[in-house]
């Protein structure tokens, strides 16, 4: 009987603890329910977004030559240094003139002999053979005299700076050792040379304009234009290589620089929304957005393109004229209840 009363007492006892805990969770997730969120929202609309795409490349010199003569001979001049800016025809260098002396003597020589023989041959005292003779070797010595002026005084074929000095004044230079005494840069304009993807090819056109950005500049943008577009296209890549042109009058750029450029490919009318709107997913590079649909907050996982100000092209996952939240989505989960604030 006592067992009973017992049995019965904690029966009550488990009936009234449970009827409270039910009631809390009620009353618990009728709060929830409740709950509304205060956001401010905006239309995603349609807006013309500039196609700006961007590859890397280096900067290169529009020229490069060795100075090197075609002759072997010591080294008597070297008239600049490493960094030098030379001018086109400045002379770089001076070889050794005993071979240009001794041929340019031959020659004077030659020709010499060649007038008295003239006078001779109109009597008819040497024959037109002879004469002949004679005349070639003036001209194979005039053809040796010429290159080894060329070869012994060595000038800049164009403006630019000396990037490499290979001797030293008495080395005795010679073609078979490879190389040359000097290497010197055309560094204004420079050039970069950009492989574009194979999508873009009917937008690239002759001097289409190019921004250029290197990171060591990073408030400045320099402008340059095509000047080269590859005729053929890399099966393997799906690429072609466009030369792209930048002055640089002021040298401030230099070959082997870091660069970045920069084609505008067109507009092209896309879905935007401000910046703020749009979220990341922790832990990944998913981006979503809140979507206020019949007062309610749906989150839409959605593509993003292009920056364009404080705004974001969408590609995919929205559509326009649909609301977004822009602000107040901290609090923020799927499915919950908002109110939309207006005002600014």
């Amino acid at each position: 009987m006592r067992s009973s009363r017992l049995l019965w007492i904690a029966a009550a006892v488990w009936a009234a603890v449970a009827l409270t805990g039910c009631r809390g969770e009620a009353k618990k997730s009728d709060t929830e329910a409740q709950e509304t969120v205060s956001v401010k929202v905006e239309k995603a609309r349609v807006e013309e977004v500039a196609q700006t795409v961007s590859f890397t490349a280096n900067l290169e010199p529009n020229k490069t030559t060795y100075i090197v003569p075609s002759v072997a001979a010591r080294i008597e001049k070297l008239n600049v240094e490493v960094g030098d800016r030379v001018k086109k025809g400045q002379i770089l260098a001076e070889l050794d003139k005993t071979q240009y002396n001794t041929n340019a003597i031959q020659l004077a020589n030659l020709e010499l002999d060649f007038a008295r023989m003239q006078r001779v041959y109109e009597t008819g005292g040497i024959s037109k053979q002879e004469m002949d003779a004679t005349e070639t070797s003036i001209n194979v010595l005039k053809e040796t005299v010429a290159n080894l002026e060329e070869n012994l005084t060595l000038r800049s074929p164009f403006d630019g700076v000396v990037t490499l000095r290979n001797n030293e004044v008495g080395d005795l230079f010679s073609a078979v050792s490879g190389g040359g005494i000097y290497q010197v840069m055309q560094m204004n304009p420079l050039k970069a040379y950009v492989y574009v993807s194979e999508q873009y090819f009917p937008h690239v056109y002759m001097g289409m304009p190019v921004e250029v950005r290197l990171d060591i500049y990073p408030e400045e943008t320099f402008s340059g234009k095509v000047s080269r577009i590859a005729p053929a296209l890399d099966a393997s890549s799906r690429t072609f290589e466009v030369e792209v042109t930048i002055p640089n009058p002021d040298m401030r750029l230099r070959p082997g620089m870091y660069a970045r450029t920069l084609f505008n490919m067109g507009l092209e009318r896309s879905v935007t929304v401000l910046d703020v709107a749009v979220q990341r997913m922790t832990g990944t590079n998913e981006r979503y957005v809140y979507v206020v649909q019949d007062g309610h907050a749906e989150r839409r996982f959605v593509t993003v393109g292009r920056q364009v100000g404080d705004r974001i092209e969408i590609l995919d996952g929205l559509k326009d004229g649909e609301e977004v939240v822009i602000a107040g989505s901290a609090r923020l989960l799927g499915g919950m209840a908002v109110s939309v604030m207006e005002g600014e």
